[in-house]
């Protein structure tokens, strides 16, 4: 769509008439679905859905998180001028998107809900849609995950983060934002030896095989150099990609529940991201963006330009396919 045609949509989360091309409405006003893409439950033709995860009831912190689909959708209202940056491909533009919404579930039953948030997911992998999560806190990527296993088989599990999720946790009942991907190294969902933890800077001795990049390397290092270590690891396996807000410094990312001093700047992640081009990636999310401690809105707009840089690295992937 071009920009002078966009310009006659009001509300062009209702009323876009293609799934592909930029936008010109106000970042101040209108309906604030996901880069302004359309809202729809109509998968027919679309090649990536946009979807929301409200729920921050595993937290061993801060809340908010639920918050976080909302906020991040408004932030990336910022983005929907510009092509992004280093990059050849354009998601906007290049791919048939739509917000699908957010997964509605009881909050008074807390139990049932990985249970929904894998059939919501695998509803629409099933429709050969690629998904983009946003959270919500990290618990969510467990079901996510296993959603995508069913579709991908074992993947690798390619995570920004200040903590491992790692800990110890043997009861299949508990939802817990630290322990899940014990879970799913333990299910076979994700395969530990072609998995990589970047950004980590909090202690867990056993990393269940799992590489670690710690913040203190990635700080010693180039992107380019991280990257190539990355891809080193995880081959071209099918690898799902799970970026935690908190890998970065609280300085560029307050606003979420567990900060963790000493991480990444925003300039280092989405260097990395870039420099990831060519991996096989299959599903993405960004969580833990918790709008509460978030006062001047600088880790949303942060998580967005984060989710923007896992859209290139499929479209990137897809463009390459073809």
């Amino acid at each position: 769509m071009a920009l002078e045609d966009a310009a006659k949509d009001v509300d062009g989360a209702f009323t876009r008439r293609t799934l592909k091309g930029m936008s010109s409405e106000a970042t101040y006003a209108g309906a604030t679905s996901f880069l302004r893409r359309r809202y729809s439950k109509d998968l027919g033709g679309v090649d990536l859905a946009i979807t929301g995860i409200p729920f921050d009831c595993a937290t061993t912190n801060r809340p908010g998180a639920r918050l976080g689909p909302r906020a991040l959708r408004e932030a990336s209202a910022l983005q929907v001028y510009d092509a992004p940056y280093g990059w050849d491909v354009n998601p906007m533009c290049d791919l048939a998107m739509v917000d699908y919404g957010d997964l509605a579930f009881d909050y008074g039953k807390v139990a049932d809900v990985p249970a929904q948030i894998e059939a919501h997911i695998a509803e629409i992998l099933a429709a050969d849609v690629a998904v983009l999560t946003l959270g919500g806190d990290h618990s969510i990527s467990h079901p996510v995950l296993r959603a995508h296993a069913g579709k991908w088989g074992p993947l690798s599990l390619l995570q920004f983060d200040a903590h491992s999720d790692t800990w110890v946790d043997d009861d299949v009942t508990r939802i817990d934002h630290g322990t899940m991907f014990y879970k799913a190294v333990k299910e076979g969902v994700v395969v530990p030896a072609r998995s990589a933890q970047l950004g980590i800077r909090t202690v867990n001795e056993d990393t269940l095989g799992v590489h670690i990049i710690d913040a203190p390397e990635i700080h010693a290092a180039r992107a380019d150099e991280i990257a190539a270590r990355v891809k080193g690891i995880i081959g071209d396996n099918p690898v799902y990609v799970s970026f935690d807000i908190d890998a970065l410094d609280p300085a560029f990312a307050p606003g979420t529940g567990t900060p963790v001093s000493g991480g990444l700047s925003s300039a280092q992640a989405l260097a990395i991201l870039r420099a990831l081009k060519g991996i096989n990636i299959v599903g993405m999310d960004v969580v833990e963006v918790s709008p509460p401690y978030d006062p001047s809105g600088a880790t949303a707009i942060a998580g967005a330009h984060v989710a923007m840089e896992l859209l290139c690295l499929w479209a990137s992937r897809r463009r390459a396919r073809r």
